[in-house]
């Protein structure tokens, strides 16, 4: 009995938490590095109003910041107050629905802007910037996580913004994409550049072969790749009282490949066996080959056919894949190598190794005893092709986001620092902020921060150091 509870709070840690709050002396067991300065922050869905029908990946964006110093931790957590939030919050109930659409019960003068800024939370060029994949960034202000409003680099960039753009180590410079980019559910994808001081140097568009959700993207220290996978999105399908986004296989997979600073009329297009892809680890060269590492579906979950059949929960689990092109062969497919069998998401690297080879990688997995809990209860520690260097699993009912790496020092070695993740205690309808060491997470967590209230599942976060 006490599992099958366990179980369940594991699953419904997707509900939010009713209040904004300041914590500036927490708990700390075991003992903080010194030399970890700086704050984590995480971000997430977190609807302020409950939208009958609505998508979870909908909701209010909610900022978590856990802030490290001399050994000592506190927590800051805010709304981010988007027009779509703000709007919400003077009604005093929900006015939008599923992807940015208004309810019919809404007024007719309420915004069509539903941004909710909920997915990813990053800091280049001097700004933290709050992401989500349909509208512009959000800028916030650090430390007291005050909403500042939209980001467009002074009318620099338009339309939706990835929530994963890739900054790349050796320039500082960021590059990012938008899906959406010439209007709702069209195949039109925008990519572009902003450089290490936070000025746009580029920003262009082009045709994927179809409309679809295109989450991650993948950067090498040559190429750009744009994977078109067929979780599709209709505006036909919504008219007629469907789902924006749908999983429709027989459309097949393709994989756009251009030269980073190609043009977009040489993009390759290579096709893929179909599957779906939410985030890839890392991406890099070798000779005329492109590696890619990506955690790989066999069918998307979370949504379901045009139809409204639900995908097949047997194939809605992500695993290691190796995808490897050959640009000098005489093919347009791309090959697909399972690198491990577990189960897990929110793969990630040293920052330093983006778009270059890398001998270490992370990321939260489920446990291999527990297949039917469908949660993501341990992490994972893998070598440069995939090979488990260490695992370390979470008591029943207990699970974990996304680990951040964090390096001890500007100069440290690669994989040399600290894992950090937001651990909910099932149980006990709280969470720890877990600090590991990076390449013994085997060994459990060097220090724990307690937390008197759960963090619910977020989607990403990110270290940023004192400066």
């Amino acid at each position: 009995m006490l599992d099958q509870v366990a179980t369940k709070a594991a699953r419904t840690n997707t509900a939010p938490i009713p209040m904004e709050c300041d914590a500036p002396f927490l708990k700390v067991t075991g003992e903080l590095p010194r030399e970890l300065n700086g704050t984590l922050y995480r971000n997430g869905p977190n609807p302020q109003f409950e939208a009958p029908g609505a998508h979870w990946f909908v909701g209010d964006g909610m900022l978590h910041a856990f802030h490290l110093e001399n050994g000592r931790a506190s927590y800051r957590n805010r709304w981010v107050r988007t027009p779509k939030w703000q709007a919400e919050h003077d009604a005093g109930r929900a006015l939008f629905g599923g992807f940015g659409l208004r309810r019919p019960d809404a007024p007719a003068a309420t915004t069509m802007d539903g941004g909710v800024a909920n997915t990813n939370i990053i800091f280049h060029g001097g700004r933290l910037l709050a992401l989500e994949e349909g509208h512009l960034p959000t800028e916030i202000e650090p430390g007291t996580l005050k909403t500042r409003g939209y980001c467009d680099y002074g009318a620099g960039i338009s339309g939706p913004f990835t929530a994963h753009p890739k900054i790349d180590p050796v320039t500082g410079e960021m590059v990012f994409f938008g899906y959406n980019a010439a209007g709702p559910l069209t195949p039109a994808l925008s990519f572009g550049s902003v450089n290490a001081s936070g000025v746009v140097t580029r920003f262009e568009r082009f045709e994927a072969p179809y409309a679809s959700m295109v989450h991650d993207f993948i950067v090498t220290e040559n190429h750009l790749l744009f994977p078109v996978l067929p979780l599709t999105g209709s505006i036909e399908r919504v008219m007629r009282g469907g789902q924006p986004y749908a999983w429709e296989p027989d459309k097949g997979g393709y994989v756009g490949v251009m030269k980073r600073r190609g043009a977009p009329g040489d993009i390759v297009w290579f096709r893929a066996e179909t599957c779906y892809v939410f985030h890839v680890m890392n991406a890099w060269e070798e000779g005329d080959r492109i590696i890619a590492d990506v955690m790989q579906y066999g069918e998307p979950p979370l949504f379901s056919h045009p139809d409204g059949r639900p995908t097949d929960p047997s194939k809605t689990r992500a695993r290691l894949c190796r995808w490897t092109f050959d640009l000098a062969g005489n093919t347009d497919r791309f090959t697909q190598t399972w690198l491990d069998d577990i189960a897990g998401e929110f793969p990630r690297v040293c920052d330093d190794r983006v778009g270059s080879p890398n001998r270490h990688g992370w990321y939260s997995c489920a446990n291999p005893d527990q297949p039917a809990a469908g949660a993501l209860s341990g992490v994972m520690h893998v070598d440069g092709n995939g090979s488990r260097l260490g695992q370390y699993l979470l008591p029943p009912g207990d699970t974990l986001s996304e680990p951040a790496f964090v390096a001890r020092s500007d100069d440290a070695s690669e994989g040399d620092g600290w894992l950090l993740s937001v651990i909910c205690r099932g149980r006990e309808n709280r969470s720890d902020l877990a600090v590991f060491q990076a390449t013994d997470v085997a060994g459990g967590p060097i220090a724990l921060v307690e937390l008197g209230h759960r963090v619910p599942d977020g989607i990403h976060g990110n270290w940023v150091g004192a400066a």
